[in-house]
Formats: structure tokens, sequence, C-alpha cells
């Protein structure tokens, strides 16, 4: 596994990306978009076998959604190590290796999955399909590196979407198995998932490859970990990834529970909220270009807020048709939060290096080394926000019997967000840039 290391890469040479990195490029993008699909549709997994998981099984809403924020969990907690190790393994070994790992919580479900096992044998499979949360990191990591500058921001949003599809398509693949073979056949849709992760395994080792001169840059790493905005910016992006993922973690189990929509009838529904949100990221990152990162992420917010206190009012009249309305809202609009917060935050720190007196290239390169670096802690502790949606619909559905409780406590939260955006991106004067001469600052205001 060692093969395939390419000594030299130099895609800011235009010779040498006409010539010969644009074609590896495209074709490493390729095979990593859709190992990381596979891994986000292994991570939320759960989201779907709790639709299989009827009375039969013994376990209550609660326990659920329990389950679903294990996974939730690990899958967040584990893109730090990923994100570092594709420069200590390298891009296309490590894609093996990530893939390779998705075999064992798909495996390990398909032996488990039946009436009579322990509730404590479905949580550490659970926690384990949190592996496949991981691969979105790494593979982030992975392809920034093969891409010149003016290209990064396509590639980057590909890599994303492709990725994040893979939610609404194992909840598709999991709507087709219901429908042709019936609930109590969880295993076939498991059975469909081992040949393609197999089969994804395969391709990363023969068309992929690694970059010798890619390093950790730990130096990065602990600055960004010490600057404000690198949390400030992982605040917001709880608000946008974290509820596009808790979301689609849970988004099935509350028509279950809450509206009483049969298996079927829920998995018909789950994959359009997801599906949604995926293909219109590339939408926000598009309107944050024209018209700024901050603006368009405080109007989302905004508009999350107004289609949070339409889901809370057809909580509280049990109306199916409203909630769909106000909840596939909510998925579009994660989906375009997405997009303009990853947006923010290279202009943030080329902002901060222009207030500091860095100008050119210099200030670009300080921009790209700490965004690179902050990237991977912003993604981790942003997708923390999904544990805390399934945690606080497990509460709100065992303590009410209703979502209501938990839609309250995010409309509060959307709040918060928008008050932090205008705050530190939007008011004037913005509150961190340095008093230098004019010709130097680039405000904050203009993220």
């Amino acid at each position: 596994m060692g093969g395939r290391w390419i000594q030299e890469w130099d895609p800011e040479n235009e010779t040498f990306w006409r010539e010969k990195g644009e074609r590896i490029a495209n074709r490493n993008l390729l095979f990593s978009v859709i190992s990381e699909h596979i891994g986000f549709s292994i991570w939320s997994l759960w989201s779907v076998m709790v639709l299989f998981m009827g009375p039969e099984y013994g376990i209550d809403p609660a326990g659920k959604f329990f389950l679903i924020a294990s996974a939730t969990l690990v899958g967040s907690v584990i893109r730090v190590p990923y994100a570092f190790a594709v420069a200590r393994f390298g891009g296309r070994n490590w894609t093996i290796i990530s893939a390779m790992a998705l075999l064992l919580p798909s495996g390990m479900a398909f032996m488990v999955m039946e009436p009579g096992t322990s509730y404590t044998t479905f949580l550490v499979v659970a926690l384990l399909t949190g592996v496949g949360g991981g691969n979105f990191a790494s593979s982030m990591t992975n392809i920034n590196s093969f891409f010149p500058l003016h290209k990064k921001g396509w590639a980057l949003g590909l890599n994303a979407g492709g990725g994040n599809i893979g939610v609404a398509v194992v909840q598709l693949v999991g709507l087709a198995v219901i429908g042709t073979v019936g609930a109590g056949h969880p295993r076939v849709l498991l059975g469909i998932y081992i040949p393609l992760i197999i089969a994804a395994t395969v391709c990363a080792a023969l068309y992929m490859d690694n970059l010798a001169p890619v390093k950790n840059d730990t130096g990065a790493a602990k600055e960004a970990a010490r600057d404000a905005h690198t949390w400030i910016m992982s605040f917001l992006y709880i608000g946008t990834f974290g509820s596009f993922i808790g979301y689609s973690f849970a988004f099935g189990l509350v028509l279950q529970t809450q509206f009483g929509r049969t298996p079927l009838q829920a998995a018909s529904l789950t994959f359009i909220g997801p599906l949604l949100g995926s293909l219109i990221r590339p939408v926000g990152g598009s309107l944050a270009d024209k018209h700024g990162g901050a603006r368009i992420t405080l109007w989302t917010f905004a508009a999350m807020a107004a289609a949070t206190g339409v889901v809370i009012f057809a909580s509280v009249t049990s109306s199916l048709t409203i909630f769909l309305v106000g909840f596939i809202a909510l998925f579009i609009l994660t989906g375009l939060g997405n997009g303009s917060t990853y947006k923010m935050i290279p202009a943030i720190f080329k902002a901060k290096a222009h207030a500091s007196g860095l100008t050119g290239e210099t200030a670009d390169a300080y921009g790209r080394r700490l965004s690179g670096a902050s990237m991977g802690l912003i993604g981790a502790v942003g997708a923390i926000g999904g544990l805390g949606i399934n945690l606080a619909f497990r509460q709100s559905f065992q303590t009410a019997g209703t979502g209501t409780a938990a839609f309250v406590s995010f409309l509060l939260f959307y709040g918060a967000c928008i008050a932090v955006t205008w705050a530190v991106y939007l008011r004037k004067p913005a509150t961190s840039a340095a008093e230098v001469p004019a010709q130097r600052r680039l405000s904050l205001s203009e993220v």
C-alpha cells in the first residue's frame, strides 16, 4: 500500500496543471467523492436502521434517538485525527484504510440486526458507524492539496456535496428495500452496501495517488486553535452543518414517533430534505461570493428561525403538511448556510492578515495556511451540533411525547447565531480589526 507516490506537485504552475496536474487531480477527486459518499451513507446508516426496528425490538423512541446520536458523536470527534492522517499516511493510502474501516460497522450490523439483540450491542454497532463521519475531513484535506487556488472552491464544493448526498441515497435505498421486501428485512440494505464499500476500496487502491509534498503543519493547527474566530465559526457551523446532519438522522424517526407514519411512509419522505440540502450547498457558496458570506449566513439563520417557527406551529397543531413544508425548508437553508459559512473562513483569515500589515502573496499565504488548519476543527465541532439535536429530540420525546420543546430550543439557538454573526462580522466598526492605515485593512464586515 506504499505505492503511487507523486514526489513533485505544483498545481499553481499553469503549464504543469494543463499538461499533467488537472487530469490527475480530477481522477483523484472522482474516487474521493465515491469513498466519501459511501462514508456518509454508513455514518447515517442508523437513521434508516431505526425505521426497520418495530415493536418486536423492544426499543422506545428515546432509545432510538440515542442510537443515532451515538453515531453522530463518534463521527464528529473522529474528524480531527482523520484530517491529520492524510499527510501522515498519504491521501490514497488513507482513503483505502478509511474505506476498509466501513466494513466493520456494516458487517457487524448485518450480523446483529434482528429482534432479541441487546440494546448494548446495537449501541456498540451504532458507535462504530461513526467512522464514516471521519471520511469527510480526510477527503476534504486530501482534495484541497490537489487543486490550485482558483479551482479549490469548485473542487471542495463538489467533494462536499457528493459526500453529503450519501445521506439521502442511503435513505432512498432504505425506502426501496422497505417498499419491495418489507420492513422485516434490514439485512438487504446492508447486503447492498458491503459490496459497494469493497468496490470503493479497490478503486482507491487502483486509481488514487499520494502527494509526497503534503505535510502536517502542526504550528498552523495550534495557531488556529488559539484564534477566537476558529471557535466563533465553529459555533456558527454547529447551526448550519450540525443542523443538517442532526435533522438528517432524526427526520424519519420524528415522522414515525410524532406523526404515526409507517416505516414505508417515513422512508418515502426522509430522503427529500437531505437531498435538497446537499444539492443547494454550492449555491450558498456562490451567493456568498457575490454578496458576502456573513450577509448570506445572517439571512440564512433568520430564515431558519422563521422555518423553525413554522415547524413549532405544525408540531403543536399536529399538521403533517405544514410540518413537512417547514422541515424541508430547514434542510434547504442548512445547505445554503453550509456553503456560506465555509466561504467565510478564508476571508476571515485574509482579513486578519491585512489587519496585521501583511500584503500581497504573503497575506494570501497566511490566510490559506490558517484557514486550512482551522477547517478541520470547525468541521469537527460543527458536526457535534448533530449530537445536540438528536439528544434534544430524545429528551423532548421522553418527557413530553412530542418534538415541540426541542424545536423551541433550536429556535433560541438560531437567534444566538444571528446575534453572533451580526456582532462579530457585520457590525461596524469590526470588533477585531486592528487600528492600521485604511489601505492595509480589510474589515471583517466585508467577509
